[in-house]
């Protein structure tokens, strides 16, 4: 039996983790949290999870909270005015539904789960040092914790990291009491909310320690009014100051906000990182190697809630690498596989992100308004939120976006003429 050592219980860690064990590899998984201390701590993302991500869950039966779980059946586009109104608002409907799980509960509920089938699970903060020392005795060490000291054993590849520095500050509010919705009270949807020049505020509703919930995260460009919440420790005045600035810069979703409070005192999240993809194998010191997982190697800025659907999708990529590789040694040649297979998927995700945080070309601005008449415009970019790699097909060029704006505009033209017709019939 093949012996493997996962360091770091996150989504990826944890799935890929789960999946092994469940093909009869010998799992041990080191995490620095206990599952209750994990419950109980601070929030660690805004983790919407999109189709595809989900059915990797599915597919190892790990769905555990999918009937509980508010479905996200749209994905919204609004851009604030310079007078703070709504230039530009749409939804499109998502071919598969979206949700989100507060990670305090599917990561707890999943380590506990690791551990009841038998998993070896060893609570202990890894250093370089440990992982020296263990990778003597396993077939196979992976990191998947992706702050601290083992990050640095990952060189930075600054072919593809174009951002060296923050480009947007952080600022998370879980909350119960968001009002209802009026332009779709009928079903739920992630609403994007853009400030040129400012930053992005987004909404979605949740799955939490206390049942439904909504998130308020605020993406603020550095240097800008929303980059307000360096130094706040107080979860009270964090929210405080969040329904504030939604007060300025997105007065519609503010008038949803005015009873909102936070699910708890560990709901809220701020901070920021620079936008990074790193080179996927480590050396250690006596000269053993480990292979990075998610964001240890390809950390995005969540402006495009891809955080967790790329751990989901690298964990079920390196699953499929490892069982595939069957006796055969996980040397150099294969780290590198591995990882290339799985940039294959990343690196869409990355250009795409690395675009959505510059300033948006004419053709992309053409783009999201068009998606306000067109709903097969506004249908495909929420979709691409599922699969990054169709936005080749119609973002970057604008060539080819204006080619898809002349295709959805003379399609609803036909459907209009033929309603039309049905009508007069």
């Amino acid at each position: 039996m093949r012996k493997i050592l996962i360091v770091g219980a996150g989504q990826s860690g944890l799935q890929l983790a789960l999946g092994l064990q469940s093909q009869g590899y010998e799992i041990t998984l080191m995490s620095n949290r206990t599952a209750d201390e994990i419950r109980s701590g601070r929030v660690m993302s805004t983790q919407c999870m999109f189709h595809t991500a989900l059915q990797h869950e599915r597919d190892l039966k790990l769905g555990f909270w999918e009937s509980q779980a508010p479905r996200i059946e749209g994905l919204g586009v609004s851009v604030a005015a310079p007078d703070s109104s709504r230039a530009v608002d749409w939804v499109g409907t998502l071919d598969g539904y979206a949700q989100s799980v507060d990670q305090r509960v599917k990561m707890a509920g999943w380590m506990e789960t690791f551990a009841q089938r038998g998993g070896q699970l060893v609570i202990h903060g890894a250093a370089v040092s440990d992982l020296d020392f263990f990778a003597r005795t396993y077939d196979l060490v992976l990191v998947s914790a992706g702050k601290g000291e083992l990050v640095s054993m990952f060189g930075r590849d600054a072919a593809r990291s174009p951002y060296d520095a923050p480009q947007r500050a952080l600022a998370v509010s879980y909350v119960h009491g968001l009002g209802p919705r009026p332009e779709h009270p009928e079903y739920d949807a992630v609403r994007c909310n853009l400030v040129p020049g400012v930053g992005e505020l987004f909404v979605m509703p949740t799955l939490t320690t206390s049942g439904r919930a909504d998130i308020l995260f605020w993406e603020g460009i550095p240097g800008g009014p929303l980059d307000a919440f360096q130094g706040i420790k107080d979860p009270a005045e964090h929210l405080s100051l969040t329904l504030k600035l939604m007060e300025r810069f997105t007065p519609w979703e503010y008038a949803r906000a005015t009873k909102a409070e936070l699910t708890d005192a560990n709901g809220t999240l701020s901070g920021r990182y620079a936008p990074t993809v790193r080179k996927p194998i480590g050396r250690l010191p006596s000269g053993g190697l480990v292979l990075g997982v998610a964001d240890v190697v390809v950390a995005n800025d969540p402006i495009t809630g891809q955080g967790s659907n790329s751990a989901s999708k690298c964990a079920a990529s390196y699953l499929d690498s490892i069982v595939s590789h069957g006796d055969r040694p996980f040397d150099e040649a294969w780290m590198r596989s591995a990882f290339d297979r799985y940039w294959d998927t990343a690196r869409h995700v990355t250009k795409w992100t690395n675009a959505m945080l510059g300033v948006p070309p004419e053709h992309v601005l053409n783009l999201i308004g068009a998606a306000g008449q067109l709903p097969r415009v506004a249908d495909r970019f929420a979709n691409g939120f599922n699969d990054p790699a169709d936005f080749e097909n119609f973002f970057y060029e604008p060539e080819k976006t204006n080619a898809f704006l002349a295709e959805a505009a003379e399609a609803a033209e036909a459907a209009a003429e033929a309603a039309g017709a049905a009508g007069t019939a």
